[in-house]
């Protein structure tokens, strides 16, 4: 009788069929994930054509007439254009300088606690607000910012101030946005570099409390250093995200008093499409905050790589 062929060496010849083959319920269990990306992700990319035609809705995407540039010269060359960008990358920059740092200084701080149930009390604390839609967040601020009835400006005016109306106010937006997506996210975002942290081999802290170093310098020389490659990954992951803030929560939290501040790219991409229906420019506005991202992704790779330390590439 002809002997069985093992299972390893099924799928043929190449080595890419035998893994395949050897760890099929692998590749079951990550289909979906696959398949997702390809439907919703990469498929629509055909529509990207339509930033450089003049798109018609019963012409359809293919028979539409190209325009060429015409849409980005359009967006260039528009009274808003500067307003867009600068809003797009101060509130991203203002958003990456002080939300990224504050998940891992709570991981630190979260990691040397000494109790269980502190440790346990503050991570609830912490990761509840993530779970709070956007609608809900915006809600609670004009509540408690509202300028008649608010906590805030009640405790202002009971401290001999005056009335602020925050929400109103351009020159508060970005740091209410800021600051609001801080207390939202840090908890959630705390717990990769808590899962980090939990790497660390702890023969290291014994070295050198032997050796007599400090809490806070067996914080600098082990743990930061232990999670430094996580740190990087994630801060190019965030740079490169940096001009596509969501429109939804500055959306919900603008108003024509602080449009000033507020209207951000993707904003005036939803106005300009969905509203107005422009849909070839629209298209060609957010085709330009994409490709002001993947520079922005590459370069701050390339310097990471460059540098040393860990990169995408």
């Amino acid at each position: 009788m002809r002997p069985r062929r093992p299972l390893a060496h099924a799928g043929g010849g190449s080595p890419l069929g035998r893994r395949i083959a050897r760890n099929w319920q692998l590749y079951v269990m990550i289909a979906p994930v696959i398949a997702y990306y390809l439907v919703f992700h990469y498929a629509p990319m055909y529509g990207i054509q339509i930033a450089f035609k003049d798109f018609r809705i019963n012409k359809g995407i293919w028979d539409s007439p190209w325009a060429g540039f015409k849409h980005f010269e359009r967006f260039f060359d528009s009274y808003f254009f500067e307003r867009l960008l600068t809003n797009t990358l101060e509130l991203g920059a203002y958003l990456l300088a002080v939300g990224f740092p504050i998940p891992i200084l709570l991981a630190l701080l979260l990691n040397e606690a000494g109790s269980e149930r502190f440790k346990k009390f503050v991570q609830t604390v912490t990761y509840a607000p993530h779970f709070l839609s956007t609608v809900v967040v915006v809600g609670m601020l004009m509540i408690f910012l509202n300028p008649r009835y608010g906590l805030v400006n009640t405790m202002l005016v009971s401290l001999g101030g005056e009335s602020v109306n925050f929400m109103a106010d351009p020159a508060w937006f970005k740091t209410l946005y800021v600051l609001s997506d801080v207390w939202q996210t840090m908890g959630w975002s705390s717990i990769i570099y808590l899962a980090a942290l939990g790497g660390i081999d702890p023969a290291l802290h014994e070295a050198a409390r032997v050796d007599g170093a400090s809490r806070l310098r067996r914080i600098w020389h082990i743990n930061l250093p232990g999670i430094r490659p996580t740190i990087l990954i994630l801060l190019i992951l965030n740079v490169g995200s940096i001009m596509s803030i969501g429109f939804e929560k500055v959306l919900l939290m603008q108003n024509n008093l602080n449009l000033a501040s507020s209207d951000i790219i993707d904003t005036y991409v939803y106005r300009s499409g969905i509203l107005d229906a422009n849909y070839s420019f629209s298209a060609a506005i957010g085709l330009f905050s994409a490709v002001i991202n993947f520079i922005l992704l590459v370069t701050v790779n390339s310097i990471a790589r460059r540098a040393g330390g860990s990169s995408l590439w």
